[in-house]
Parts: C-alpha cells; structure tokens; sequence
C-alpha cells in the first residue's frame, strides 16, 4: 500500500484562532457595555452609542465574529486530520478569513451608523448579504474540495454535522436575507408582517441550531475525546443524535411566537417540536460526558478537560431548558422577560465560550510545538468563566420571574398593581450583579489572551505540519456485520443531500401554508398603509433600534390588554415590512401607543425622545436629542413608496411623485400641534416623522376605552 506525504495547514488554523480571541474581547466588552447601560443610561453616549444600536453589534460579534471565527478555527484543523489531507486550496482559505474578518468590520461599522433590518441576528444590510453569502460559499467549497480528496474512507462523526451546518445555514441565510432594496444600504423585507414573523424566527432559532450548537456539536466530537484521550462514548447514539437533531430543530421556530398573531396550527407544531428535541440532544451530551468515563481522575487536574465538561453541561442545561420554556404555560410566564437573556447566555458563556477556551488552550500548543505558558492561568480562568457564568445567569432568572410577577399582578379592586416603570427601576440591581459576572467573564478571558500570547512567543508555528497516510483505495469492499449506516458515512454528496432533505422538510411544512392560505392571515378592512411621513418615521424606529427595548405585539392575556389593549391580530400587520413584534420588553408595548388611553400629546412624546427622564423619572432609556436637530432625508421617500408598491402595499399609481407633498402637510400639522405646546421644532426635523410613526401605531384598530 503505497504512503503519501502531505502537510496540514496550521497557518489558516492560526489565523482563525487569533481572529476568535480578538473578536471575543470585542464582543465581550460590547455586551458589558450594554448592560452597564441599563445601569447608568448616561453610558449612551452620542447616538452611534446607544443601547439600541450597540445591542444588536454585541449579538453580531459574539455570534458571527467569536463563535464563527472558532467554529472555522475548529473546522479547519479537525477537517485536515479526520480527512488525512490538506485543505483543498489555499487561496480559497485565505479568501475566506480575510473575506469573513471584512463581513465582521462591514458590521461593526454599519450597526452603530444605525443601518439595520431590524431583524434578530440578520440584522446587516442586503449588500453585506451578498457578502456572506458569497464567503460562505467559498468555505462550503473548500470544505467539499478536501472531503472529496480525503485519504479516509469513512466520514467521522464531526464532518456529518459540518457538512449539516453548511447546508442549512446556507438555506436559512437566502430565505431570511430576501428584501427589496431602496438604496445601497436601505431595504425593506420581502415577507410582511405574520410571514415576516416567522421566516425570522425559522431562522432566529435555527441560527442558534445550525451555527451554535451544530458545528459545535462537532467540534464537541473531535476535541473532547483527544483532550480525553478516549474514544467517543456511543457510534450508534452519535448516529441518533445527528438525524433526529437535525430533522427536530428546524420545526421549532415558531415556539419565539407563542400567544402572538401567528397561526395556532403552527405554533402547536413549534411546541411539539421543540419538546421532543429534549432527546436528541441529551442523548449529544450524555455521549459527550460518557466519553469521559474512566478520565474523570484526570479532569480534577487537567484544566482543559474542566472547561469542556462546564461546556458540555450548559449545553444539557440550555437544551432542557429550551424546550420547557416553549411549553406555552411556561412561555406565558418568560417571553418578553429577562429570563430569555439568562437561558442564552448560558448556551453562550457556557457551550460556546467555554468549549472555545478549552480547544484554544489544546490547540494552540500544539500548532506552536510548545507546552501551555502557565496552567495555573488557564485554572484561573476557568473559575473566573464559571462564576462569571452564575453571577450573570441567577440575577437574570430572578430578574425574569420579578418581571412577569410584577406584570401580571392585580389589586384587590382589580386594577394593575405596577405600572411598568416600578417594574423597570426595582429590577437595576440585579442588571449590575449581571454586570458583574460579565465583568468576571471578561477578566477570565483576558487572562486567557496573556496566557495565549505567551505561549505563542515560546514557541514557533509550524505553519506546515508533515504528515502521511495511504492513498484512498478505489475500491471499498464492505464488511461482514457491518453498520447499514456506513455507507452513507462513504458518500459526502449523498450526506449533504440527505441532510437538505431532513432540513427543508420542517421549513416547508410550516412556511407553504402560512403563505399560500389567505386565512391563516385574514385581512383587516380599517388596516391602511402608512403615510409617507409615518413610513420615515417608522424608519427611524427601526433605525434606532427601538425594537430592541420595545414590542409591538400584544397577547391576550388579562394583564396585557388591561395595560395595553386589545390584543393584536395577524390583520393588523400586513403593510409591515419587517415585523416589528420584538422579543424582549426593557421598555413597555407600542402597539396600540397612538390610541386609547395609553395615546399621549405630540408634547409628551417630544419631550420624552428629548429627555426620556424628564417624563418618566427613574426611566433607563437614552435620550435622543439629535433626532430634534437632523434634517429628514426626503429624498428617499419616493424610492421608498415605489419599493413598497412593490411588495404589494396598496398606494395609488404614481403616488411616489406626490408622497412628499403628503409628507409635508402632515408634519407642518405635527410641528403645529407642538407650537401649540410651547415647543418650536421645523416640520422637516426627524422627530416630527417618529412623532408620526408613534402616534399612528394601533389607530387601524381601534380599541374601546377603559373605565
């Protein structure tokens, strides 16, 4: 059998591996940031800098920069080993860290200018899309170029899941990234409203699925069992594990949309869904920790093995955890409430960053021919990762279950007990404890950061490792008692075709029916477009990142309709593109702030946007005095008619021209209204469109008044 000579890439790996940490910090510092905003609101500092527009930059850089860069770090040296063969080009790794660093810096730039879709982890514009896409498709190939030149016949488990994670990011990426665009970075979602809805959490949920937990779940199955230095616990559970996981987790998107105006059909099968994923991926980590039987001596002293240990266990912890909160009794408890943020963060802290950190601190003395700088270092960081996890994730519990408590309580003569701004000052204690596990968090991984460079300075990359393994045999002659799955494990292409499949059943099931029956989404005769000032303003909101502290969806609930009216109803969200429904309430419900008791003057909501705690003492939320000096741009508005026309919101042919006209007299009516309020403000400022916007929301339905 004739032995070939190769050499493993570790410069790629390397490179990755420097692009995590350094985005890790980044990421880290961004959401600690965030957080002491909910503290101290005078941390909003200019409007490039407030909690709406830094928030979603904390998600981007701890999703796509930290754990993409690690899942590519993980990805490209495990790939080269399992498959006994060099990546397929060079270049295209080359195109594809330099291309995935620019996507991080396109972001990092963008989100805090405020150019947003509004939508949860898809937030970039159409133009970084392209970008992404094009990116993800140059991995995709370099990935299948070495599978397909491997020296080993059969498909460990780690590539099944990468090869999974490829194709269904791909799929959720195109389907949810489809919008109009207006300008170079300026689009409008192709979906509307109830459809919106769920394409995003199809793919809301799934981006958590498929980019932080499947390649993870791979990167699990190669790196722990050679810290172990044992073989995986189970081949025939990993086998479980991979196809019911897959096959489940894509149906479960609509369980974010639990008692919303979504179709009760379809949120049945989320729930149902989402429970029975409860076993596949228990049965991931009982695999994971099974591996370790027989190591647990060596876990009490190898530091490494302890933080993938932590990492497999939050990993248990946050999938139990997920599909009870989906079960609607729970939901109905912890939807909109800060008991959303503990559940993540303990899948990001603990499975992601974690099971980052431990493969870091194998990987890298490995690639650097040199043993760790200081164990001792790595052990410090690892008890500063784990309380820095608990002292963020108990407050944020407790904070949850304040919140809703506080919600939902009544007087004795049947009136709401707190207002929402009680609710809002009695929780900032435990938003600074959870300041200070991510403090916690942060100093473990900057100690990681000395400890790395360090290691790195003692040593010397060895940029390309020698290596050799017999060439591929042509011919495979299967063995008696062998698995029936082998063969699929022979067949890369036949894998990734099985694994569309799999994927785009659950995706096709929910998403036809919703499109295709008009009454899943029956129509609403009072429900009229936007005008073209309130579609500026509304732009404004997105812009501002105001769905990120503020929902617009109302649940027929006692407590909710009582505080903000009639329920809502999937008719009234038809001329929505994108969906402004949120996922979290740091601030009260908008969705019917434009009529009934909760309408308040254009006054008030001038002042309010001015200097929020002028109007609401104790308010968190940052002031906006630019929006009272900055000129709105009406140039847009007749591109922005004329997109909407093209999604099918009824404005008259030939609207565009007149739009601004429209525009104009509304908003000389709204600075009229102000000057009658002792406040002096030009019709064309952008406070005047957010005023619009503001007072325009629930006005379609109207809703009775309360006594």
């Amino acid at each position: 059998m004739q032995v070939e000579k190769f050499y493993y890439d570790n410069r790629i790996v390397k490179n990755f591996a420097y692009a995590t940490i350094l985005w890790g910090v980044v990421g880290m510092l961004a959401g600690l940031w965030v957080a002491l905003q909910l503290v101290f609101p005078s941390l909003n500092i200019t409007q490039y800098g407030t909690f709406g527009r830094l928030r979603p930059l904390h998600t981007n850089a701890v999703i796509f920069a930290f754990v993409g860069n690690g899942i590519f770090m993980g990805v490209y040296y495990s790939l080269q080993r399992l498959c006994k063969a060099r990546m397929y080009s060079d270049t295209l790794s080359k195109i594809h860290f330099w291309g995935w660093q620019l996507i991080i810096v396109a972001a990092a730039i963008t989100l805090p200018m405020g150019i947003t879709t509004s939508k949860e982890y898809a937030e970039l514009e159409w133009p970084i899309d392209i970008a992404i896409t094009l990116i993800w498709v140059v991995f995709g190939w370099n990935m299948f170029g070495t599978i397909l030149k491997r020296r080993e016949r059969h498909l460990y488990v780690a590539i099944w899941f990468y090869i999974a994670t490829f194709v269904t990011v791909a799929v959720l990426h195109i389907v949810n990234s489809f919008a109009i665009p207006v300008s170079f970075m300026k689009s409008y979602s192709w979906y509307a409203g109830v459809q919106d809805a769920l394409v995003q959490w199809w793919y809301g949920h799934n981006a958590v699925a498929f980019f932080l937990t499947t390649p993870y779940l791979g990167l699990m199955y190669y790196f722990m069992p050679k810290a172990a230095n044992r073989p995986v616990y189970s081949y025939r559970l990993s086998i479980i594990h991979f196809w019911a996981l897959i096959f489940l987790y894509i149906w479960a998107g609509p369980h974010h949309l639990l008692y919303t105006s979504l179709p009760n059909w379809a949120q049945s099968l989320g729930v149902v869904f989402s429970f029975m994923l409860i076993f596949p991926s228990w049965g991931g980590m009982i695999n994971g920790l099974l591996t370790l039987r027989g190591a647990w001596d060596r876990v009490r002293d190898d530091v490494i093995l302890k933080f993938m240990v932590v990492a497999v266990t939050a990993y248990g912890m946050a999938t139990f955890e997920g599909p009870m909160l989906s079960l609607k009794n729970v939901n109905a408890i912890s939807h909109f409430t800060d008991w959303i943020v503990a559940h993540v963060h303990v899948g990001a802290l603990g499975w992601n960053g974690m099971l980052t950190f431990g493969i870091l601190y194998w990987l890298i003395p490995r690639i650097f021919n040199t043993p760790l700088y200081s164990k001792k270092l790595a052990a410090n960081h690892f008890w500063l990762g784990t309380l820095g996890i608990v002292f963020y994730a108990v407050p944020m519990y407790w904070a949850g279950f304040t919140q809703s408590s506080m919600w939902k309580q009544f007087t004795e003569s049947g009136q709401l007990k707190y207002s929402f701004l009680e609710t809002v000052t009695y929780l900032k204690p435990f938003y600074a404890m959870r300041s200070l596990g991510g403090t916690l968090y942060l100093i473990g991984a900057l100690i990681m950061v000395y400890n790395i460079y360090k290691t790195v300075k003692a040593g010397k990359l060895v940029a390309d490792e020698a290596a050799e393994a017999p060439a591929l045999e042509k011919e495979y002659h299967s063995h008696q008692g062998e698995h029936w799955h082998r063969w699929i494990e022979r067949k890369p292409v036949q894998m990734l075709v099985a694994s569309l499949i799999v994927i785009l059943i659950g995706g096709v099931i929910e998403m036809v029916p919703t499109f295709l029956i008009k009454s899943n989404v029956p129509t609403i005769s009072s429900v009229k477009p936007y005008t073209p000032l309130e579609l500026q303003g509304r732009d404004i909101y997105v812009r501002e990142g105001c769905y990120v502290c503020h929902s617009q969806m109302i649940r027929p609930f006692r407590s909710e309709t009582e505080r903000y009216g009639e329920y809502s109803k999937a008719g009234e969200f038809v001329y929505d593109h994108p969906f402004q429904w949120g996922s979290k309430r740091t601030g009260p419900d908008l969705a019917r702030e434009g009529t009934g008791n909760l309408k308040k003057s254009d006054g008030w909501h001038f002042r309010h946007m001015r200097e929020p705690s002028s109007m609401s003492e104790g308010s968190i939320m940052p002031a906006y005095p630019f929006l009272l000096e900055q000129d709105l741009d009406t140039n847009s508005t007749p591109a922005k008619i004329r997109a909407m026309q093209t999604l099918g919101v009824p404005y008259e042919k030939g609207f565009d021209k007149e739009a601004n006209e429209a525009l104009m007299a509304q908003a000389k009516q709204i600075s009229n209204n102000l000057l009658n309020d002792s406040i002096r403000v030009a019709p064309n400022k952008e406070i005047i469109a957010l005023i619009a916007y503001l007072q325009r929301l629930g006005k379609d339905i109207q809703q009775p008044q309360n006594n």
